[in-house]
C-alpha cells in the first residue's frame, strides 16, 4: 500500500469498521494514516466477503443471506446457461464478438491493482486505486464513482483497462475510504460527550479548526479532482463518471478543459444538491440557515440519526441494489459488503448529512455541458436503458444538446452499466479513446465500413464470454450524421497516415 503525502503530517493507525456478518473475513493488516488519539477506525482489505442474495420470496427469511467467496474478479450469481440476447422487437441487430474480462483461471493476466492514500489537506486523505503504471506511453484514465460507493466499483475497469492504459479511481471526500480520520467536531462541555466507544463523529457542538470550512459539496469534489490530477497524475486525463461521478466529471471538465482529454458519462445524474448556491443566489441562500458545514445543528442531528438508521440498514442497501441493477444474475457481493462497511464508519452519518444539505454547484449540469461543448471537450455517453433513476430520456437530452457526442444505449443494464456489463463498457471506452487519440483515423465503436454515411441509429448485439457462458447485450448507437466533407477529410487523413508509415 503506497501513501502519497503532500505534507509531513504524522500518521497513526486507521481501521474501517466491518459488518458483523463479515467479521471473520478481514485481513488483519491495517493502513497507516494521520493522527488520531482516542479511537481507531477500522480499515483492511477483505479477502472473503459477504454474499448478497437477490431473492426475496415470501417463503424465505427476510434476512439477507450470508455466504463467503474469495475476493477479486467477477462472478455471476444464478443459473448458468446460454446467452441472453436482448434487442428491440422487430429490429434486426448484427452480432459483434467482443473480448470478455481477463480470465485468470485460464491463464489470462489482468492488471494488478494497487491502492494508496493521497493527503490533500491536513486530516483529509483521499483514497485511490490505480493500475497500469507500466504503460508509460498510454493516455491516463480517471474514474469517478457514484454516490455511496467508491473506487472499488471500478475494479473490473482497473483490472481490464489497466492492461492498456494508466488507470486511476478515487473515493470522493466524505465517502468510501476518504472519510476523515478524526472527529471534525468536539463537545464544548466534555460531560455531554457520550461514553460509548461506538459514538458517531460530527455530532459535537464545536468544530475542530481543520474542519472549519469543510462541507461535502460538488465544488469540494471538483477541487479534489483537480488537485489529484495535478499532483498525482500530472497530466490531462480521460475522465469517466457514473451517476454523481458523471456530474462531477462534466463539472470538472467545464471548469478545467485544459486538464481533460475527454469525458465519458455513465448514467450521469443531471442534478445534484437541494439548496441554492451562495455565489449564484446569495439572497436565496440566506434563507437556509445551514449549508452542510460542521457542526450539525440540533434539529439536523436528530433528523440525521433517524434517517441514517433506516438507509444504513443492510436490508435497505440490498433493496437499492435490486432497483439499480437490471440483471439480477450479476454478483454484487463485493459492492454490497463495501457499502455496508462504509456505513459503519463513525463519520459516515454526519458526512451523509453534510452531503445532503450542501449547496448546489456554481454551475448546473446543463451549464457545464454547454461550457464543455463551447470548449470542444469530447463527450461520450454510455447509458443503461433499464436505469430506474436516470432514465434514457436524460441521456438523450444530453445527446440533443451535444449532437456530435456518440450515445450508446445498453440493454439490459441499469444505473451502473460499468459493473453490470463491464465487458461492453470497456470495449466501447477503448474504441472511443482510440478514436480521439487518432483524431478520427480509427472509427467509433460499432461504426464500420458497412454502415452508410450519416447512419445515426445502429443496433448491434455484443456477444462475449463470461465464466464459460456466452452472453449477449444489445447496444444502440445514436451517432451524428456526418457530411460528405467530413467523410472526405477522414479518408484524406487515413491516406496521409498510410503514406507517412
Amino acid at each position: 500500500m503506497e501513501v502519497l503525502s503532500c505534507s509531513s503530517i504524522p500518521r497513526s493507525n486507521i481501521v474501517f469498521p466491518r459488518t458483523k456478518c463479515a467479521r471473520k473475513s478481514l485481513n488483519p493488516s491495517c493502513v497507516n494514516l494521520s493522527g488520531f488519539r482516542r479511537r481507531k477506525i477500522l480499515c483492511a482489505r477483505i479477502k472473503a466477503r459477504t454474499r448478497f442474495s437477490w431473492s426475496k420470496h415470501h417463503h424465505e427469511s427476510s434476512q439477507l443471506k450470508v455466504l463467503c467467496r474469495s475476493y477479486g474478479g467477477y462472478v455471476l450469481d444464478g443459473e448458468e446457461g446460454g446467452s441472453v440476447s436482448i434487442s428491440e422487437s422487430g429490429e434486426s441487430a448484427s452480432k459483434v464478438q467482443i473480448p470478455g474480462l481477463p480470465d485468470e483461471s485460464n491463464g489470462e493476466s489482468s492488471a494488478e491493482i494497487s491502492s494508496g492514500f493521497w493527503e490533500w489537506k491536513p486530516k483529509l486523505s483521499v483514497h485511490y486505486e490505480k493500475a497500469g503504471s507500466e504503460n508509460v506511453n498510454s493516455p491516463p484514465v480517471l474514474f469517478l464513482p457514484g454516490f455511496g460507493v467508491g473506487s472499488f466499483h471500478y475494479e473490473k475497469q482497473l483490472k481490464d483497462l489497466g492492461r492498456d492504459y494508466r488507470v486511476w479511481a478515487i473515493d470522493f471526500l466524505g465517502q468510501g475510504m476518504s472519510l476523515p480520520v478524526e472527529d471534525p467536531t468536539s463537545h464544548s462541555n466534555e460531560g455531554n460527550e457520550s461514553d460509548g466507544k461506538d459514538s458517531s463523529w460530527g455530532f459535537g457542538d464545536k468544530t475542530e479548526p481543520w474542519a472549519s470550512e469543510l462541507v461535502y459539496s460538488i465544488d469540494l469534489w471538483q477541487d479534489q479532482v483537480r488537485y489529484f490530477i495535478e499532483q498525482v497524475i500530472g497530466e490531462p486525463v480521460y475522465i469517466v463518471g457514473n451517476s454523481l461521478g458523471g456530474f462531477v466529471a462534466l463539472y470538472f471538465a467545464a471548469c478545467n478543459p485544459d486538464l481533460v482529454k475527454g469525458v465519458t458519462l455513465l448514467n450521469a445524474t443531471p442534478f445534484w444538491g437541494f439548496f441554492p448556491n451562495p455565489t449564484r443566489s446569495p439572497r436565496l441562500a440566506k434563507i437556509f440557515p445551514w449549508s452542510g458545514k460542521f457542526p450539525l445543528p440540533d434539529n439536523v442531528r436528530k433528523l440525521t440519526k433517524l434517517v441514517w438508521q433506516k438507509i444504513s440498514d443492510p436490508e435497505s442497501i440490498g433493496d437499492i441494489l435490486r432497483q439499480v441493477y437490471a440483471d439480477h444474475t450479476t454478483n454484487v457481493d463485493d459492492v454490497f459488503s463495501r457499502i455496508v462497511e462504509t456505513t459503519q464508519h463513525p463519520a459516515a452519518a454526519a458526512s451523509f448529512a453534510s452531503i445532503m444539505f450542501a449547496p448546489q454547484g456554481k454551475l448546473s449540469f446543463w451549464e457545464a455541458l454547454t461550457r464543455c461543448h463551447e470548449n470542444s471537450v469530447p463527450v461520450c455517453l454510455m447509458y443503461g436503458k433499464e436505469d430506474p433513476w436516470v432514465k434514457p430520456v436524460w441521456g438523450l437530452e444530453v445527446k440533443k444538446r451535444v449532437p456530435e457526442a456518440p450515445y450508446y444505449e445498453i440493454s439490459p443494464a441499469g444505473h451502473c452499466p460499468h459493473d453490470e456489463v463491464p465487458e461492453v463498457v470497456n470495449f466501447l471506452l477503448r474504441g472511443w479513446i482510440k478514436n480521439i487519440e487518432t483524431e478520427g483515423l480509427v472509427g467509433l465503436p460499432l461504426v464500420g465500413a458497412q454502415d452508410s454515411i450519416g447512419e445515426d441509429n445502429v443496433v448491434k448485439d455484443l456477444e462475449f464470454l463470461r465464466e464459460g457462458s456466452k452472453k449477449s447485450v444489445s447496444v444502440r448507437l445514436y451517432g451524428s450524421p456526418s457530411s460528405v466533407l467530413d467523410r472526405i477529410t477522414s479518408l484524406f487523413k487515413l491516406q496521409q497516415s498510410k503514406l507517412n508509415n
